[in-house]
This record gives structure tokens, C-alpha cells and sequence, in this order.
């Protein structure tokens, strides 16, 4: 948090009303496919709360929606990494002070074919499937025979560089090595997993929320001798799961006006609640209706 400051408060974009009611205050919202639905949900729920402002919510993954914040196009960059130093020196030699805001938390799950073996995998594992120069490239390398998948091989799913999710699985799983070539890489989360679901071979990884009954989640084991964890709003909450982020925006110095009341509210119990609701874990405990 340390590496961001303050600065100017960020435009916000006028769209005028039709029948005389008066300018509303556009926010202009962007970024992570991890949280597009997240932002799309309080955006329909603050324009009832708020009438006078409305929310416009795109996706197209993290480094899109960082970019577009610091050249000055969106209001609120939605992020599911913490912004590279490349990025923060861009920001600051174009005069803009990013600040970031943790809005909720993720457990960065590991999806495998329901006919797969496997419940329990180890983050050095994850690396050897992964990494350029890991040593597992079939099922049998781990021990086991996936019925279903004749080859044995180990199909790779990941996610476009431009994305969050894929910069933070090669920070927290490669610890900043390279990914192995040859890997199927989806434009999005939901893409992932339905890969993941039809291909007995796969092991693809995605956000929490994104879990579904046609794949299976092992626990993940961080270093050597630690406990395997499942993946669970509990544990991304209390950090006990080895691969769980914070869940991030970004705004182009501190908030005023009606940014600034959009994420508070955002924080408030109304706005965790629904973050709640759709698979992610919230701030802190809350008591929803």
C-alpha cells in the first residue's frame, strides 16, 4: 500500500438525462475478469441505491483496466494482481498517483476433471506442470491414471498474459518463472473451466467464484509439510489458503465525490454481502439478510 499516493481526484464523466431530469455522474469502471461480474452486480445494485450515479462496467483483464486508469480513460481499474513497478513508474512520470483499495479476497483454485484422481497437489507440483523446464507433463508423473484421458498427457490450461490471474499464478505457483510453452490460454475465467470440464486430461486454475459441480478442486499445499488447504471463501478470508490474493481497484489518486461514495459503499455491509454472494470472500465477517 506504501507504493501508492495521492493525487488529484479522478474525472468523472457527465451523461446527460433525457426529460429534463438533470445530469448523472458516470463512473467509468474496468478491468479484471476475475471481478467483472463482482463490479457488474454492484453496479446494478448502486443505480438503485443511487440513482444519480451510474456505474459502466467492461472487463478485458486486469493490465487493460490498470492501463486505462493511468492514461486517464476509466475511473476505477478492477484488478486481481497488485500493480507491476513498470506500471506504477508509468503512472507517476504521467503526473497520476495510483491508489489501491482491497475490496474483497480470492482463493486462486486449481480445477482438475471430475474423473482425475487426484484431491490433494502441492504448489511445487503446480510448478513442475507449469513452469518452463518443469518435469511433469503426464498424469503418471504424479502417480496416478486419469480415466478418460488415454494419453496421459498433462493438458495446461491458463488465462492471456494480460490477465491478473495468470500474473499472479506465476508470482505465487512459478515464483516469478516463466510458463512452459504449450499451454491452452482462455480469454477468460469461465473459458477455463469449461475447458477443464470437457477434457479428462485438463488441469486448468481460476477464481474461487467460478467453481462448478462439472469440476473438482483439490486442496493445495504450500511449502514442504504444510497442511493441504481447500480452497473456500473461510479459507482466502483468513489467508490459511496458500494461493488466496486480495481482491483489488485502483482509482488515480485518493477518491472524492461520488467515486469516493461508490467505494464506500462498495466496503460497506450492502457491497460485501453481495462480493459475498458471488463466491468471493468478503473484507471482513458480515451478516447478510
Amino acid at each position: 500500500m506504501n507504493r501508492f499516493f495521492k493525487s488529484a481526484p479522478a474525472v468523472l464523466f457527465l451523461l446527460a438525462c433525457g426529460g429534463g431530469s438533470g445530469d448523472r455522474v458516470v463512473i467509468q469502471n474496468r478491468g479484471s475478469d476475475t471481478l467483472v461480474n463482482v463490479a457488474q452486480a454492484w453496479a446494478e445494485r448502486y443505480a438503485e441505491v443511487n440513482p444519480a450515479v451510474a456505474v459502466a462496467v467492461t472487463g478485458g483483464g486486469s493490465g487493460t483496466g490498470i492501463a486505462a486508469m493511468i492514461n486517464g480513460t476509466v475511473d476505477i481499474a478492477n484488478a486481481s494482481r497488485e500493480m507491476r513497478e513498470s506500471e506504477l513508474e508509468d503512472a507517476l512520470a504521467r503526473g497520476v498517483s495510483p491508489v489501491e483499495h482491497i475490496v474483497g479476497f480470492d482463493a486462486l483454485a486449481v480445477f482438475l476433471h471430475p474423473s482425475n484422481p487426484i484431491d490433494a497437489i502441492s504448489r511445487a507440483e503446480l510448478a513442475q506442470i507449469y513452469a518452463e523446464g518443469g518435469s511433469f507433463v503426464s498424469w503418471t508423473d504424479l502417480g496416478v491414471t486419469v480415466p478418460g484421458c488415454s494419453s496421459g498427457e498433462i493438458i495446461r490450461i491458463s488465462r492471456q498474459n494480460n490477465s491478473g490471474t495468470y500474473a499472479y499464478f506465476q508470482e505465487a505457483v512459478l515464483l516469478g518463472d516463466e510458463f512452459k510453452l504449450g499451454s491452452r490460454d482462455m480469454n477468460g475465467s469461465s473459458e477455463v473451466v469449461e475447458l477443464v470440464a470437457n477434457t479428462p486430461c485438463a488441469i486448468g486454475y481460476s477464481g474461487l467464484a467460478y467453481a462448478s459441480d462439472h469440476v473438482k478442486m483439490p486442496c493445495v499445499s504450500g511449502d514442504e509439510g504444510s497442511p493441504c488447504v481447500t480452497p473456500s471463501k473461510e479459507s482466502a478470508l483468513d489467508h490459511s489458503y496458500p494461493i488466496a490474493r486480495s481482491l483489488l481497484m485502483y482509482t488515480a489518486g485518493e477518491p472524492t465525490g461520488a467515486i469516493a461514495e461508490y467505494m464506500n459503499w462498495i466496503k460497506s455491509t450492502e457491497g460485501q454481502c453481495i462480493i459475498l454472494r458471488l463466491g468471493y470472500a468478503p473484507l471482513s465477517q458480515v451478516t447478510c439478510a
